[in-house]
């Protein structure tokens, strides 16, 4: 499974990188971005789907 963040999306809210800081990342414009290439591992893939409930924008994808 992996995650993505829709650039076109993302507002920057924040809270992808508060609920899971190991899978989400700010870029320079302050908006989320998935660290590495987003492959979710056992123990992150609850937090990205918990992330991924809590987008105000609807910008996280899981892809399985």
């Amino acid at each position: 499974m992996k995650v993505r963040i829709d650039p076109e999306i993302c507002q920057g809210q924040g809270r992808c990188f508060s609920i899971a800081p190991g899978v989400f990342d700010f870029d320079d414009l302050g908006n989320g971005v998935v660290i590495g290439d987003g492959t979710l591992t056992n123990d992150t893939i609850e937090l990205a789907r918990l992330a991924q409930s809590n987008c105000p924008e609807h910008a996280i994808f899981i892809e399985e």
